[in-house]
Order: structure tokens, then C-alpha cells, then sequence
């Protein structure tokens, strides 16, 4: 066993926090050395420590830092109308602002390209030299020819090792039996397979009934996709996993009906995971009826569902693990902007617009934390789990990322100041740090919680650097699939 001396001196020295991790809290100081967590110690010890910087975090929680795995950002239209309005400078600045320090964004495969490695490449030249926090890439999968499914093996070498792929959305859309190809690809190579399970033919389907009625406004996006549309996918996605034995997550859950389908799953023993998001904790259709156009700046899809009771069935699958991560599903428009934002979808026949038009997607990277933090219907611990530790480990960024491990984890940390002291605020757009003109979750109380004491972001455009990951830690390696078991 080596011992390593304890270093003379550190970067920065955190005291009096109350340290919370995915399984434990405890009072610790802190102290970092070269960006990395170099010693928790007991409370008040490293008070009289040499440090370049020290930080009282006055008794409040200590966290590893957010990771959100879902962040759509300088993206090209893929689902029609609209253009992301966050790139990799603006979308890592808000991420930074609302204690998410990495980020996983979308590398995104054109219909008419034979290659994910182009994507790739033209993906991360977006991001390299302009991000505030680190940042890797899930890659977009439109077309699981065999030559792109032979470059599974390279995306491992290079350090990503999960890939999205669409059961709806005429661009993106894949049948069965590419799905099947994708998660025996999967299967082989040790990529998480990530999936948005909504049914495209049943969801045309309804478009074009309620279309012939000029049932047209943006709180008929919701009524174009009912829960059923959502389960169906789902329960299907869970019947192709189990052919091919293989694991997948379920992204942007929505609906307590579909939850309830990956919980049945779950419990039989299947590796079936899944992700929810804000907008499904906190908004409901009726968001998508405001007067007027109002609705379309909370349209995202899946839409947020019926009511309370919709509402209280997401917040329990968060709290009894259905949902592995909590993730925005940053996808960011210009509300008042008609030519690559949600109002686009208006027409000289459609004065408050055509749903099916509208830009799919709600800004959040920003607001996630706090929202949920806020709201307190987490133990810090869980919260820890479900926003930064399971992300991680779900990725292939453990212990580097999610964790407070000295000598291993970086030193990602956010500090959640107690409530007293601390000035009550109404939530509003102009606080916030994306290239958005609006939030859904406009007016909502919380407490100023980041960075009071050095006036807001204090980090630099291109401090964020992209980050190697490995498998899933929770998926074990998987022997040769048999299709003769069957």
C-alpha cells in the first residue's frame, strides 16, 4: 500500500460544507489540488491551510457538479422549422450558471451522409475552444447502414460510447428491424443505446385527423400525442431490447402510463433505463393552452401531460428509481422570431399557427437544478444520484465525474447556500444566461443559490474540454448474442 504525502498547499479550500453524494452526507472541508479533489477532511481542519482560495460554504451542501445528458445545441434542422438559438459558448454558460459542469450534447448524422465519424468531427469543431464547462457527444443516428454500424467500434476508441436513435420523426425515424441491427451493434461494441420511444405512424396519424378539422393551435400538439402513442412505443423498444438481450434508455419519459410500462420491466429484471426531464415535473397541457400563441413556448415533445395527478406519477418514478437520470432536454428556440423560431409556424391561414410546425423543444440546461433543488421533493442524495452520479455512471464518466473521490474526481463542485440570508426571487428570463427570449418556467420562486458572492459566471469561454468516456458502469460486458435461444 503507498502512502501519498498530504500536499502542502492547495488551490482552493472549501470549509464548512455539509458534503452530499449519492450515498452519503457529511460535514467535510475540502481541499483541491490541479483541478482535482485532493483530500475531504472533518469539518473546520483545513481552516488554517495554505490556499490560494478559500470558500466558506457556510453549512451548505456540496455537491458534485450537474451532468446533463441531454443538450441539444448548434444543431441543424432536422425536425422541420427552426434553428437552435444556443450554440457552445451560449448553452455552456448556462449550463455553468444553473451548477451543471458537463454536459453531453448530440453530434447529429445528416440523412445523406454515409459516416458518423463526419458528424462527429464537424460536431466537436463547434465546441472545441468555446465552452465554459466540459462537454462530450452523444451521436444522432439516422442511417444504420452497415458501413456506419462498423464505425461503432471507432466511436469507442474515440471516446463516446452511446448513441440516440428515433422511433418517430420522418427524418430520423427507424423501423424495427434497423433498430434491431443498432442494439446488436450495441450489443457487440459497449455503446448505450438511447431511445425516444413515441410511435411516428400512430402520431401521423392523429396530425392529419385533427388537421382536417382546422384544429390547428399549439395545445393540439399535446392532443396529436396522447400517452397511448407513448407506451406503445415503449412497451415495442422493451420487446426489441429483450430480443437482442441487450440494455437501453428510455429518454424524456413524459407519461406515468409509459413509466409504469419501463417499471413492470425493471422489475422482471430487464436492463431497461430511463430519463425524465423538468417540463414533465412541472408543466402540463394546460401550459400548451395559454391565450393566444403563449402555448408554443412549451411545446416539446413528448408534451407535457394532463394535470396533477400526471405531475405526481413522473415525480414518483424520480423517487423510487424508475427514472435513472434527471436530464433538460435543452433544445432551445427564439420564441418571437418568425423565421427560425417558434413562430415560424404561423401562417396568413393560421393565425395562432400549426402545431405540427412549431419547433420542437423547451431551453432548461440552466434551470434544472435549481428547479428540482427547490422544490425539495428529493432527499439531497437522491438528487445527487439522478442528476450527476447515475449520469456518469450511465456514460462511462465515472468516478472522473459524479463523485468526490480525492485523487480520482474532479473537482466539479456546486455549493447549495442555506436558505436564510438568502434573497427570495421570481424567476424570469432576463437572470438567465442562454441565447433564448423566453423560459417556460417564467415566474416560478426559488432562492439565489450560485456564485452570489463573485457576480454570476466567473469562468472563460473555452475552459470546457471534451471528455473520453467508457462504458456503462451499469451494464456488464455481454458474451455473444444466440439468436438460437429463441
Amino acid at each position: 500500500m503507498t502512502i501519498r504525502p498530504l500536499p502542502l498547499s492547495f488551490d482552493t479550500v472549501i470549509l464548512n460544507g455539509t458534503v452530499v453524494t449519492a450515498s452519503d452526507i457529511a460535514k467535510y472541508d475540502i481541499g483541491i489540488t490541479s483541478g482535482k479533489i485532493s483530500l475531504l477532511a472533518p469539518a473546520n481542519s483545513l481552516s488554517s491551510a495554505p490556499a490560494t482560495r478559500t470558500i466558506d460554504a457556510q453549512g451548505g451542501y456540496v455537491t458534485p457538479g450537474g451532468i446533463d445528458a441531454h443538450v441539444h445545441l448548434a444543431e441543424p434542422q432536422l425536425f422541420g422549422k427552426g434553428q437552435a438559438a444556443d450554440d457552445y459558448k451560449t448553452g455552456t454558460r448556462s449550463a455553468i450558471a444553473g451548477g451543471t459542469t458537463t454536459i453531453i450534447a448530440f453530434a447529429p448524422q445528416d440523412k445523406s451522409s454515409p459516416s458518423l465519424l463526419k458528424a462527429l468531427d464537424e460536431t466537436a469543431a463547434k465546441a472545441e475552444g468555446v465552452a465554459y464547462c466540459d462537454y462530450s457527444f452523444h451521436m444522432l443516428l439516422a442511417v444504420p447502414t452497415p458501413s456506419v454500424l462498423t464505425e461503432f467500434k471507432i466511436l469507442r476508441e474515440r471516446g463516446i460510447s452511446s448513441v440516440k436513435i428515433y422511433m418517430t420523426y420522418e427524418l430520423l425515424q427507424l423501423r424495427d428491424n434497423q433498430i434491431l441491427d443498432v442494439l446488436l451493434q450495441s450489443r457487440q461494441d459497449g455503446i448505450t443505446t438511447m431511445i425516444h420511444a413515441e410511435n411516428g405512424d400512430m402520431l401521423s396519424w392523429m396530425t392529419d385527423q385533427l388537421e382536417k378539422r382546422n384544429l390547428l393551435e399549439p395545445k393540439y400538439h399535446a392532443t396529436s400525442r396522447p400517452q397511448i402513442l407513448e407506451n406503445e412505443a415503449t412497451g415495442r423498444a422493451i420487446a426489441l431490447s429483450q430480443l437482442i438481450e441487450t440494455p437501453i434508455l428510455i429518454v424524456h419519459v413524459s407519461s406515468p402510463l409509459a413509466a409504469g410500462t419501463i417499471r413492470d420491466a425493471q422489475t422482471k429484471g430487464l436492463p431497461i433505463f430511463a430519463e425524465t426531464c423538468p417540463q414533465y415535473l412541472f408543466l402540463t397541457r394546460e401550459d400548451l393552452a395559454k391565450p393566444g400563441y403563449e402555448g408554443a413556448k412549451c411545446v416539446c415533445s413528448p408534451p407535457p401531460r394532463d394535470g396533477v395527478d400526471d405531475l405526481e406519477g413522473i415525480w414518483r418514478g424520480l423517487q423510487n428509481g424508475t427514472f435513472t437520470i434527471l436530464s433538460s432536454d435543452h433544445c432551445p428556440f427564439e420564441f418571437d422570431n418568425a423565421v427560425a423560431g417558434k413562430k415560424a409556424a404561423i401562417e396568413a391561414d393560421a393565425p395562432l399557427g400549426r402545431f405540427k410546425y412549431i419547433p420542437n423543444g423547451c431551453p432548461g440546461v440552466e434551470t434544472r437544478l435549481p428547479l428540482v433543488f427547490s422544490e425539495g421533493r428529493l432527499s439531497p442524495t437522491k438528487f445527487v444520484e439522478v442528476t450527476s452520479t447515475n449520469p456518469a455512471k450511465l456514460y462511462g464518466l465515472y468516478p472522473q465525474k459524479g463523485a468526490l473521490i480525492p485523487g480520482v474526481s474532479d473537482a466539479d463542485l456546486v455549493i447549495w447556500y442555506p436558505e436564510e440570508g438568502l434573497d427570495e426571487f421570481e424567476l424570469r428570463n432576463e437572470m438567465l444566461h442562454h441565447n433564448v427570449d423566453y423560459t417556460p418556467f417564467e415566474g416560478r420562486r426559488g432562492e439565489v443559490v450560485w456564485d452570489r458572492d463573485n457576480g454570476g459566471v466567473v469562468g472563460e469561454s473555452g475552459y470546457g474540454q471534451f471528455v473520453k468516456r467508457g462504458r456503462s458502469e451499469f451494464v456488464q460486458e455481454l458474451g455473444a448474442w444466440d439468436p438460437e435461444k429463441f
